[in-house]
C-alpha cells in the first residue's frame, strides 16, 4: 500500500466503531509529489537463508530470538533506518503483519503510526491491549521505497518468523493483509477473509490490514465479525 497516500489522510479522529466514516480528510487534494526514480527501489539480492535458519534454531526463547534478529546482517539493513523487532505479548494471540512501513522504520516499533492506532482500537474492542498480543512482521526491515519484498528477502526472514511462532506458541494467529494471508495461510483476500486454517499448532485467520480499513471504513464490519469469533476462541482456550 502506498504510504504517501495514507499520510494524506488525516485519520486521527477515526474511532473503532462499525458506523465510523473517515473524518478530518482534506477538502483539497495536495499537489502530487514528483515520481520516485526507479533506482531508489532496487530489489536487494540476499544471501542464502541457511545462516538465518541456523541462527533462528539456536534461540531457545523469544527474548534470545529477538536479540538475534536485531544482530542479523540482512541485506535490507543497508537501506532501512532500523530493524523493526517482533513484539512479545503475554497472551495467546499473535498477529503476523506484512512489512514495516515508513512509520515503523522511523520508530523501530512494529505496527506504529495510523495503522498501529487502528490496530490498538481493534484489540481494545475485544478487551485486549498490545502488551498481551505478540506481533511479528514478515520481514524486519523497511524495503527501499516501500516496495513489496522479493521472495528471496521473505525467505531469508522466514526462519525467524517461524521460530517466533514456535517459541511463543499462540492459540490464534491473525494475519494482516494479502501478503501475510498468502505466505502464512495460503489464503487470498478478500475471498478468504475470516476463513480459519490450522497451521503452526494454532488457528490462523486472515483479515484486512488496518491500512485498508483506514481507506475503506465500511470493511470494519467484516473485521468486527472475525474479532468477535477470536474473542470467544481465546476465552475458550483459557478455560
Amino acid at each position: 500500500m502506498n504510504i504517501d497516500a495514507l499520510r494524506d489522510l488525516a485519520m486521527a479522529g477515526v474511532q473503532w466503531e462499525i458506523g465510523d466514516v473517515p473524518v478530518g480528510m482534506r477538502t483539497t487534494m495536495p499537489k502530487p509529489s514528483a515520481p520516485r526514480s526507479a533506482t531508489v527501489v532496487p530489489p536487494v539480492a540476499p544471501v542464502s537463508p541457511d545462516a538465518a535458519a541456523s541462527v533462528a534454531r539456536s534461540a531457545t526463547d523469544c527474548a534470545a530470538l529477538i536479540c538475534a534478529i536485531g544482530k542479523f546482517n540482512h541485506p535490507l539493513c543497508m537501506t532501512a533506518g532500523c530493524t523493526v523487532l517482533p513484539h512479545m505479548g503475554t497472551g495467546k494471540l499473535m498477529i503476523v503483519t506484512d512489512v514495516p512501513g515508513a512509520d515503523d522504520d522511523t520508530s523501530g516499533r512494529v505496527l506504529s503510526g495510523a495503522a498501529g492506532d487502528m490496530m490498538d482500537k481493534m484489540l481494545n474492542a475485544i478487551g485486549l491491549a498490545r502488551d498481551r498480543v505478540s506481533i511479528v512482521p514478515l520481514v524486519f526491515w523497511h524495503t527501499p521505497g516501500g516496495r513489496t519484498p522479493t521472495d528471496e528477502e521473505l525467505n531469508l526472514a522466514r526462519p525467524f518468523v517461524d521460530r517466533f511462532i514456535e517459541l511463543a506458541r499462540p492459540d490464534v494467529i491473525l494475519t494482516l493483509g494479502t501478503l501475510a494471508a498468502s505466505r502464512m495461510a495460503g489464503r487470498t483476500l478478500p475471498q478468504d477473509h475470516g476463513v480459519a486454517t490450522s497451521a503452526f499448532g494454532a488457528t490462523v485467520i486472515p483479515i484486512y490490514h488496518p491500512n485498508f480499513l483506514l481507506l475503506k471504513p465500511t470493511a470494519k464490519r467484516d473485521v468486527w465479525d472475525v474479532l468477535q469469533r477470536v474473542e470467544k476462541m481465546l476465552k475458550t482456550a483459557e478455560k
